[in-house]
């Protein structure tokens, strides 16, 4: 077993669909990892069942009203302290007994513990896209000036990241991002406006949480990949393509200099790269189900509709324009998303909330981490308003 393990893992949003198979990993890698902190927004009972599984040094419910019932369940575990709140995740990321924090929870939730940890030395298997798209410069910034790995965990990006190892010295030319085109490929704007929740929710080949599912089914989840991998791998903007690929079996692609193309490829299971960001530079056994070619003789590729799914040309214009911009379409889409997965807007009406946020809310070119926060509250304001002061 290599002298860095077992690794010491803090796992913040551990009950959502990333966490949860992060925990599988670590299950299925005895004596490889241990479980420093659990955190989760709401669901108290699998946090406490996760915690009396796995002993972690420190818990932390978000929602402040739940405390009491996470505390009084765990009142027999001495050695689990039982926190609230988001000024506890980000003080449990930055804790001394913990090598890498896994940043699984889903939104802007995720930047400022982000922050905490780089800060704190802590390498980061990052799961929260929206971190990099909210403060790409700012991030890799920190990254760079406290000497830890970024290590991606959403399957493109860790097709990217894999295939440039060993690449170091042999520029990129361009990436080419993979998406499944979600259940409405193929659909004209007429027909996505009759699209309702229940079918958005019904990804054709990934199991995720609501949000990402919308955001999948919208395109918005591709486009916020784009911008993150801008700031993964220090790219130009005309460096970034999307091909829509329905099977979901070849994760990304790099482009080199000499024409030469190299992608990663397996079967639509999130294991793979929690468990490769895990152990980097190890790829540790596993019985994880193999892919065989004979399964998908075919493979297929087609151009992103951005007409039709504006979200994907709002991104790519929200990462060309920069500064705050991308703050901005992270914000304006977790309120559209909440509006929509409560009936209030419709699918198309998405894109509208977020195109007039972006055109209303304050502009910087270069901000703050304290700009980024006050930007994310100003549009939060001005798409409640925008989707009707319901969201």
């Amino acid at each position: 077993m290599p002298s860095e393990f077992p690794k010491r893992v803090s796992l913040l949003g551990s009950t959502g669909s990333i966490g949860t198979q992060a925990l599988e990993v670590v299950r299925a890698q005895p004596g490889r990892f241990t479980v420093t902190a659990l955190s989760a927004q709401s669901n108290a009972e699998l946090l406490v069942q996760q915690a009396r599984e796995f002993r972690p040094a420190a818990v932390v419910i978000g929602d402040e009203s739940k405390y009491q019932q996470v505390r009084d369940a765990l009142a027999n575990q001495p050695e689990t302290e039982v926190l609230a709140g988001a000024a506890a995740l980000t003080e449990v990321a930055a804790r001394p007994d913990t090598d890498v924090v896994l940043t699984a929870m889903v939104g802007y939730a995720g930047l400022l513990p982000t922050v905490a940890a780089i800060r704190a030395g802590k390498d980061i298997a990052l799961a929260n896209k929206e971190t990099l798209v909210v403060a790409g410069q700012l991030i890799t910034g920190l990254v760079q000036e406290h000497g830890v790995r970024l290590l991606p965990v959403d399957s493109e990006h860790s097709a990217i990241f894999q295939c440039l190892v060993g690449e170091e010295q042999n520029p990129i030319e361009k990436i080419v991002l993979t998406a499944s085109g979600g259940p409405f490929r193929g659909r004209s704007r007429e027909q996505l406006a009759q699209v309702t929740k229940a079918q958005a929710l019904k990804h054709p080949n990934w199991d995720m949480g609501a949000k990402i599912t919308i955001d999948s089914a919208s395109l918005m989840n591709k486009g916020l990949e784009v911008i993150e991998a801008k700031w993964l791998f220090g790219l130009r903007n005309e460096q970034i393509e999307v091909v829509v690929h329905p099977q979901s079996i070849i994760h990304s692609l790099v482009q080199f200099e000499d024409g030469s193309l190299k992608a990663q490829l397996g079967l639509p299971d999130m294991k793979l790269p929690i468990q490769y960001a895990l152990g980097y530079p190890q790829r540790l056994a596993n019985n994880f189900p193999r892919f065989r070619f004979l399964d998908y003789p075919q493979f297929t590729f087609e151009e992103a509709d951005t007409s039709a799914f504006r979200n994907l040309a709002l991104a790519f214009e929200a990462m060309q324009r920069g500064g705050n911009a991308p703050c901005i379409l992270n914000a304006a889409n977790e309120i559209a998303v909440a509006a929509f997965l409560r009936d209030e807007i419709g699918f198309l009406e998405m894109s509208d909330v977020v195109e007039s946020s972006l055109a209303r809310v304050s502009y910087l070119a270069a901000p703050s981490l304290q700009d980024y926060v006050l930007t994310d509250q100003e549009t939060r304001r001005v798409a409640r308003e925008l989707a009707g002061f319901r969201a």
